[in-house]
């Protein structure tokens, strides 16, 4: 049993840890009104352009000359999985969640007979994927030297992806990111971003609804929007990520403060019964110190 000066420490142990808990929980929770803010604004922007796309794409779909990046390669066989983390810890499993998609999703192409590689953003999801596939990391971004992953990360991300496509390491590349929905809700969520997707039926009816004319023409301006669409989506998962990050950091390190509370009152229990059963021990042996005179 632990003696009351180890019960002690271990109180004031606990009651320094939870201040730290406390502490992060109120800085995430700063951060999160930013990051939210931040993640909200740019849905509309990605959601408009996203509609243009769909507008152009439905357009020049099938043809010859439409945009590579819109295109595709024409084979599906090798698959890039970008995977987009974080550089800190503390967040509970918003990584993790993260990082079991991706993983999940390659197995579930290996046994179609695909080849798949990684893109790893962010620190804390390489060692699972290292262990995992240590042979199938075709690059990694790091975000370490800035304090928020912001626009221009996400083009020279956007840079070094079109490089490799267009250097045909790769024929179908899939983002990996944590959706925000609330404080308690971040959704890890897969998106194809290389080729961009085709229109979907819904989206296709409702731009041929409207009568419209482009100038120069819809290929050229594909070919300078593509680039743009992927960095512009490539940015909203990063932000998304932002928001999510702090989310669950606020939600873990909250978790954290009450059982460091719980922890605090069962030892302070346990401490009290062992001081009292210390006192009762002392108060016998006086007594019986007493009747033997």
């Amino acid at each position: 049993m632990a003696s009351l000066k180890e019960l002690k420490g271990r109180i004031n142990s606990v009651k320094s840890t939870q201040k730290i808990t406390k502490a992060k929980q109120m800085v995430a929770a700063a951060k999160l009104r930013k990051a939210q803010a931040a993640a909200e604004a740019a849905r509309p922007y990605a959601a408009r352009l996203a509609e243009v796309m769909a507008s152009l794409a439905g357009r020049v779909a099938g043809q010859d000359n439409a945009p590579r990046l819109l295109a595709g390669t024409g084979s599906d066989q090798r698959h890039l999985l970008v995977v987009a983390n974080s550089d800190k810890g503390l967040a509970g499993a918003f990584n993790s969640n993260i990082v079991r998609a991706a993983i999940a999703k390659a197995r579930s192409l290996e046994a179609e007979g695909k080849r798949v590689e990684f893109y790893l953003i962010g620190r804390k999801g390489r060692p699972v994927i290292r262990r995992a596939y240590p042979e199938l990391i075709a690059a990694q971004f790091d975000t370490t030297e800035v304090r928020e992953p912001g626009f221009a990360e996400a083009t020279r991300i956007a840079d070094e992806l079109v490089a490799m496509y267009e250097a045909g390491r790769f024929d179908v590349a899939h983002l990996f990111y944590s959706k925000f929905k609330s404080a308690l809700a971040q959704v890890p969520t897969r998106q194809q971003i290389i080729p961009v997707p085709a229109p979907t039926q819904a989206a296709a009816d409702h731009s041929a609804g409207a009568v419209v004319e482009y100038e120069p023409g819809e290929e050229e301006i594909l070919e300078a929007l593509l680039p743009r669409y992927l960095k512009t989506q490539l940015f909203g998962a990063l932000l998304e990520n932002q928001a999510s990050e702090q989310g669950a950091s606020m939600t873990a390190m909250d978790n954290a403060t009450r059982n460091a509370g719980d922890l605090i009152g069962n030892l302070t229990l346990q401490y009290n019964r062992s001081r009292q059963a210390a006192i009762t021990t002392e108060l016998i042996e006086i007594i019986a110190g007493a009747e033997a005179l």
